[in-house]
């Protein structure tokens, strides 16, 4: 009964209020459409990525962890290894070789080896940073519908009731009778735009929360990697001596 006077209500309410219905309809949807879409990415991320990271820190060899994160298309840390991974690949290929044991030019293979961790450093550095970016895509249309649909509704509760005491004026009557569906019509609004903002805070709140919780896994990650480059580049230099 509640439903169906609510129903008549809209179907009856000014043109203005209609349109701004519509409008919170439209911000409903779609902030729906993105909480289901980042739920579905991010728990992928999360689950991916626990794979990853066990499989990386049991096996020996990078070139075996490569070929896991091939596989692993929805983990950013398995994204972010892969750009270190290649740009490792890529300057150990084009870096001249050395010929001799000598203490000078093992001195030059350490600094250029030192020159490399810094060339993957920002290698991974640029991956985080597109890993958040994609991460966070859409996102922010949550904090927008958050902050402007309570707005929105108040506006279209305000043209009602503009409406409801121009009729009064036209009428000559201000009783509850001539009164209350005007502006009954006219609260709806403000009801349906608390009812699309408040989701829409809270999935921004859960999401944003998530998003941190893996670029600090990344950050880490990264430093972790980085950190096993310079403790081969020791080796390597021990070894020589």
């Amino acid at each position: 009964m509640i439903q169906t006077n609510i129903i008549n209500m809209i179907i009856n309410a000014g043109l203005m209020v209609q349109f701004v219905l519509l409008l919170l309809l439209f911000f409903s949807i779609t902030s729906w459409a993105i909480m289901i879409i980042k739920y579905r990415y991010l728990r992928r991320a999360f689950k991916e990525s626990v794979l990853f990271t066990d499989f990386f820190w049991k096996s020996r060899d990078l070139s075996d962890a490569f070929a896991r994160a091939k596989h692993l298309h929805g983990s950013p840390v398995a994204k972010v290894f892969r750009v270190g991974y290649l740009e490792l690949k890529k300057l150990s290929q084009s870096s001249a070789p050395v010929s001799t044991h000598s203490s000078e030019s093992a001195t030059y293979s350490l600094g250029a080896n030192f020159a490399s961790v810094d060339n993957v450093k920002r290698a991974l550095r640029r991956a985080i940073n597109t890993e958040t970016t994609r991460m966070t895509k859409m996102v922010p249309f949550l904090a927008t519908t958050g902050n402007t649909t309570p707005f929105i509704g108040l506006f279209g509760t305000v043209w009602g009731i503009m409406n409801s005491f121009h009729g009064i004026g036209l009428r000559g009557s201000a009783s509850l009778a001539v009164v209350a569906p005007g502006i009954s019509e006219a609260l709806i609004a403000t009801a349906a735009g608390l009812a699309v903002a408040i989701p829409a805070v809270i999935g921004f709140n859960y999401f944003m929360q998530k998003i941190s919780i893996l670029e600090t896994e990344l950050q880490g990650f990264a430093a972790d990697f980085l950190n096993i480059l310079e403790r081969d580049i020791i080796r390597e230099k021990e070894n020589n001596r």
